[in-house]
């Protein structure tokens, strides 16, 4: 062994180590390391940056930005809707939404997949009052495990086709893979929904705080040509349920309707009365297309054309507001603002929203013209509260976000595109577009975690190009010399998987894959087998939030520590190793 690769394993071996003992932020820890290997000689110079510009990296940033997309279009919303109930035990959502993500990383990149999920069991995770760590993290290993069921499900499938190809002349097709992956898929989304999510450690506050969420008392308005008109208030209930607001009344040109208004038709320029918190009342006014306000008042507020923000704020008694209302402080015409919702001690308002006297000490939800929230607080005299992250859905802009999204998916999967250009020219056409506004381009992305993968690729591509990969190949053929099948088998595969949540799982199929080839080589038997055994366990990176990028994108959003993954991981990776082998015996003889 060189002092290169003592060097840079005792490195790995203190990092993993401050990371399980977590006193220290992951991405300080990471980025230590580097700026040590670099010191010390192990890592080249120019090399030490190179992970930032690494595709792996670049797609984890691009991800966030395209997930924030499809929030801030409502294709989130459209699929929560269908697909995804709040109101099922978690055991059952997790495996509903594991087995749509399952599915749809068999045919489509496994993180677009999980792009496309995540935002969704976020929101699921709020209207159901609890942490989202409970259930992203099942997801991101569901579609991991999805992966592995077909060639393009996963970047380890597909190198090992083309070195199949190069060393057998042959590559494997697509569907190949299916028996082994498929029947370890189901085999770990079984084990994910009713016993995984059971071992994550509890995240009480995340509930908390998505509990705790304040109420409103808002106005929304029917537009011209709405779906709506016609039916009855009553007709409303299964949409307002899902969404989690509660329709209390109806407003009929400026008059309160009461009894029995439930039953009334409704019209043009009715506006609803809903109590919601401010996330819910988003999600049932996109759900429906309705207006915020009268048509007048919503044209003058779209006016800009910079998008719009949603702003809480607390009246003072000093407030220019206080003792007054919203239409007699000329708040739309003089500020291009809508107040949209009053929360009042948790007592019910009786009259229109913008009529409505505003007390000293009420919560005032109000939606302004992109970045002029705090000009609009400070004219009012009131105070803002902290900033939520409330956002304003533009359910216009439902089917050209996901058309987007979808198109580029499909590019990059037939190969016409490079996935992290292909997600590129999403997020271009998603500024552009102002689906995501271009001054929270930045806000999205994670950057703890841009600098955990950026600092640990090029500590990985060291530990490669000093041997030591090679090194614990060759020791791994002199370790299985004489072993049974199965017993080779599974060495090979525990080995992977180590290697696979330490580096990436297509740098550790391109050294595991030769490996297994030897190995078949030297006992005289077919190298299918062991070529399989490096597929699964390559996508098999459950142990760590840095061996497969999924994994790293749930990290910030989920709320996990580095030492999380393992509790459900490592159970995971043995189910898969006892699955697997077996089937890859029956299914690929030797």
């Amino acid at each position: 062994m060189t002092t290169d690769q003592i060097i840079l394993f005792c490195l790995f071996g203190g990092v993993f180590g401050m990371l399980l003992w977590g006193r220290f932020r992951y991405d300080l820890v990471a980025f230590s390391a580097l700026m040590l290997g670099v010191v010390l000689g192990v890592v080249p110079v120019d090399n030490a940056f190179a992970g930032f510009g690494h595709p792996a990296t670049i797609i984890v940033a691009l991800v966030l930005v395209v997930s924030a997309g499809l929030v801030r279009s409502g294709a989130v919303f459209l699929i929560t809707r269908t697909l995804v109930d709040s109101t099922r035990a978690l055991g059952s959502h997790i495996a509903i939404i594991g087995t749509i993500g399952a599915v749809l990383s068999a045919f489509m990149n496994n993180v677009a997949a999980l792009a496309l999920l995540m935002p969704v069991d976020v929101q699921t995770a709020r209207k159901a009052g609890r942490s989202p760590a409970k259930s992203l993290m099942p997801l991101s290993f569901a579609t991991i495990l999805g992966g592995m069921a077909t060639l393009i499900g996963t970047p380890p499938n597909i190198i090992i086709a083309s070195i199949r190809e190069e060393a057998l002349g042959e590559p494997f097709k697509m569907f190949d893979f299916a028996p082994v992956g498929g029947l370890t898929a189901i085999a770990g989304l079984a084990f994910v929904a009713l016993i995984g999510w059971r071992l994550i450690p509890e995240r009480e506050d995340a509930g908390k705080k998505v509990s705790e969420l304040g109420q409103y008392i808002a106005e929304l308005t029917i537009p011209a040509e709405s779906k709506l008109i016609g039916q009855r208030l009553s007709e409303l209930d299964k949409t307002a349920e899902e969404s989690d607001v509660a329709v209390i009344g109806l407003i009929r040109k400026g008059e309160r309707m009461y009894g029995a208004s439930r039953n009334r038709a409704l019209r043009e320029g009715d506006a609803l009365v809903i109590e919601a918190r401010p996330d819910a009342l988003d999600e049932f006014r996109s759900a429906l297309s309705l207006n915020f306000s009268d048509e007048k008042r919503e044209e003058q507020l779209k006016a800009a054309g910079a998008g719009l923000e949603v702003i809480e704020v607390v009246v003072p008694d000093h407030a220019r507001i206080a003792g007054k209302t919203a239409q007699a402080v000329g708040l739309a015409w003089r500020q291009g603002a809508i107040l949209m919702g009053i929360s009042r001690e948790g007592r019910r308002i009786r009259t229109q929203i913008r009529k409505t006297i505003v007390r000293p000490g009420d919560i005032l939800l109000i939606l302004a013209p992109k970045d002029r929230g705090a000009d609009v607080t400070d004219w009012l005299g009131c105070l803002p509260l902290a900033d939520r992250g409330l956002v304003v859905t533009a359910n216009s802009k439902i089917w050209m976000a996901i058309g987007m999204f979808v198109g580029a998916v499909a590019a990059a999967s037939v190969g016409l595109i490079y996935l992290p250009i292909a997600l590129g020219l999403v997020v271009i056409a998603y500024v552009l577009t102002k689906i995501v506004p271009i001054s929270e381009l930045y806000t999205h992305i994670e950057w703890p975690v841009v600098v955990l993968l950026g600092s640990m690729i090029p500590l990985g591509a060291a530990l490669d190009s000093s041997g030591g990969t090679a090194l614990i190949a060759n020791a791994l053929v002199s370790l299985t010399a004489g072993f049974p099948a199965w017993a080779v088998l599974t060495v090979l595969m525990l080995v992977t998987m180590t290697l696979s949540d330490v580096l990436n799982n297509t740098a550790t199929t391109i050294v595991a894959a030769p490996v297994g080839i030897q190995m078949a080589q030297s006992m005289g038997v077919s190298a299918d087998p062991f070529l399989m055994a490096v597929a699964v366990a390559a996508s098999s990176a459950f142990l760590t939030p840095i061996g497969h990028k999924n994994n790293t994108l749930i990290l910030g959003p989920g709320g996990y520590s580095f030492g999380d993954y393992w509790r459900m991981g490592l159970p995971l990776e043995i189910l898969v190793v006892a699955v697997s082998i077996p089937s890859i015996l029956v299914f690929w003889p030797l």
